[in-house]
């Protein structure tokens, strides 16, 4: 049985950081929506005359969100369907409320949701200020917005809850603020591949 593996959260949170982690370890595909989409979104906000830095902006949400997703999405379900293993780092946050939203991808996809093991992890710092510390510290052209807006931006952060119909079993939360992704990225192998999540 393949595992799909979702690992949510908002920026600076270290979500990619950690997937990327326990991937490397067990040699297991990763779809992250941000290089995923990078190139059609620099694109796409370009021939609307707008910043192709931008990842944040309502103008950005409305003409590149849902491809991000989609490409995600549909790449990892291809690797599942394949008996692949598959880790999806992304925030997740619109999708999350949504009770049948990963039943509805899977049926979507032609896989019967009981033939694919679900785990997800949800990343997330203990307070604002570490968000934006972390943010502000990795000088990227894709923070900008989120620095410059920080009052508006600031609103989708903290712990991403997970309302999808999965057992209590199948989801970790992980608060990444003590800054030691060995130990956390430890904790979220066992939670994945077994040994539970401490």
């Amino acid at each position: 049985m393949a595992a799909l593996i979702f690992v949510v959260g908002g920026a600076g949170a270290g979500k990619t950081t950690l997937a990327k982690l326990v991937a490397a370890r067990r040699n297991t595909a990763v779809f992250d929506m941000d290089t995923l989409l990078r190139p059609a979104a620099e694109v796409l906000m370009k021939q609307a005359g707008l910043d192709p830095s931008d990842r944040d902006s309502d103008a950005y949400k409305r003409l590149c969100r849902e491809l991000g997703y989609r490409i995600a999405m549909d790449a990892a379900l291809e690797n599942v369907a394949l008996g692949t293993d598959a880790i999806v780092i992304g925030p997740f946050t619109r999708e999350l409320d949504e009770p049948d939203w990963i039943r509805d991808e899977l049926t979507r996809a032609g896989i019967v949701p009981e033939s694919v093991e679900i785990k997800v992890v949800s990343v997330y710092l203990a307070d604002e200020s570490r968000y934006r510390k972390r943010i502000a510290g990795r000088g990227g052209e894709l923070d900008k917005w989120k620095l410059d807006h920080w009052d508006r931006f600031k609103r989708t952060l903290g712990r991403k809850e997970v309302k999808w119909a999965l057992p209590d079993h199948a989801v970790l939360y992980v608060d990444n603020s003590p800054d030691v992704p060995g130990l956390a990225a430890d904790r979220i192998e066992r939670f994945i591949f077994g040994g539970g999540a401490d």
